[in-house]
């Protein structure tokens, strides 16, 4: 089933949006200061192609410069990617088959404005030392 979701969810957004973060990615890196936030970015880009059968976790060592790099962000790039996955939501809720999707980018949109002190993991693993955010 994830596999279905996950070939529906490239066809009808997640490739465009995938496109956003690497579009994002590649702008910060022309800026040698703003590579861990392109780094992010392509890290996110990839979990946008294929979200179904992963989730994010806190990573245990995140400190106070992931949440500075998390405001700088947000202010930057994060809104506009968020913006990306309501606008995408939307006609995705019109229909009974998009509903799983339109929840799917709901979910995206925490790690879209918060990227830095983050992990992306297999949903069916166990991770005792990471926990699991909303």
């Amino acid at each position: 089933m994830k596999t279905l979701l996950n070939v529906i969810w490239l066809v009808l957004s997640g490739l465009w949006l995938a496109i956003g973060y690497v579009v994002a990615g590649i702008l910060c890196f022309l800026l040698v200061v703003t590579i861990p936030w392109g780094i992010a970015s392509f890290r996110v880009a990839g979990y946008a192609l294929w979200p179904f059968g992963r989730t994010v976790v806190d990573k245990p060592r995140a400190g106070a410069w992931s949440v500075l790099g998390n405001v700088i962000w947000l202010v930057v790039a994060g809104w506009w990617l968020a913006l990306g996955h309501v606008v995408t939501a939307i006609p995705q809720f019109l229909s009974i088959i998009g509903i799983p999707l339109g929840i799917a980018n709901l979910k995206m949109i925490p790690i879209s404005l918060l990227p830095l002190g983050k992990d992306i993991v297999p949903s069916d693993a166990r991770y005792p030392t990471y926990q699991r955010s909303a």
